[in-house]
């Protein structure tokens, strides 16, 4: 089963998350709620997230606050944030969103059908992400030589090899059909720039792959990191 994907709804009033969880419901992941931009940190402590719909008007620490603590941890710098306003002060709040490291602003009332494509796409890229670094796991162990108890234990090298492979290529594909889907819709730049990462990261995969084949005298090459 395809574990889901976590979603981080920030907001502090509840009947806005309510409407947050109507509109995503149909994406079928998992809506987490945050009240206020402290609850959303501690969230973010624990859990792991594809995207973050951040509302910019809260009491307290309000969301450029609270993307500026997200942006300076090292564990969710990368995580993508999409900030939601009631209000629209022009262009310079709207360029204070996007220095503080937000990938989309969107003012209230917005589109649930653009909401939901949007927040879509990320999820998407995050689960992406998951496979691939699936996929470089299993590579390491192999060439680490702690196969046993994985999935391919018991088979000779080349096998596992072939089973590697094949799992990268089913990920590789899905990726490709990705990166022409943004192409065709002319989505975020964002989105296309964390695709066009992801691609470069299964390119690496690939080649560490392609080394271990038999008769290239490359020797164990090193496994691209994961971001």
């Amino acid at each position: 089963m395809v574990q889901k994907a976590k979603i981080l709804l920030v907001d502090d009033r509840p009947e806005n998350l309510l409407a947050l969880e109507a509109i995503l419901s149909a994406l079928d992941q998992t809506l987490v709620r945050a009240s206020s931009g402290e609850e959303a940190l501690k969230a973010l402590l624990t859990d792991d997230f594809a995207v973050i719909l951040l509302d910019v008007q809260m009491p307290g620490m309000d969301g450029f606050e609270t993307a500026a603590h997200i942006k300076r941890r090292e564990r969710t710098r990368d995580i993508p944030i999409i900030f939601l306003t009631a209000i629209n002060h022009g262009p310079h709040h709207t360029f204070r969103g996007y220095a503080a490291g937000a990938v989309d602003y969107i003012s209230k009332p917005f589109d649930p059908w653009v909401l939901r494509a949007k927040v879509s796409v990320f999820v998407e890229l995050y689960m992406k992400n998951c496979q691939l670094r699936e996929q470089a796991a299993l590579l390491r162990l192999q060439l680490e030589g702690g196969g046993k108890g994985t999935v391919g234990a018991g088979k000779e090298p080349a096998g596992l090899l072939a089973e590697l492979s094949a799992r990268l290529a089913a990920v590789e594909e899905q990726a490709e059909a990705l990166s022409k889907q943004l192409d065709d819709d002319s989505a975020d730049a964002a989105a296309v720039a964390t695709a066009a990462h992801l691609e470069r990261k299964l390119t690496g995969l690939r080649r560490a792959l392609d080394a271990l084949e038999p008769g290239t005298g490359t020797g164990a090459p090193s496994v691209p990191t994961q971001n």
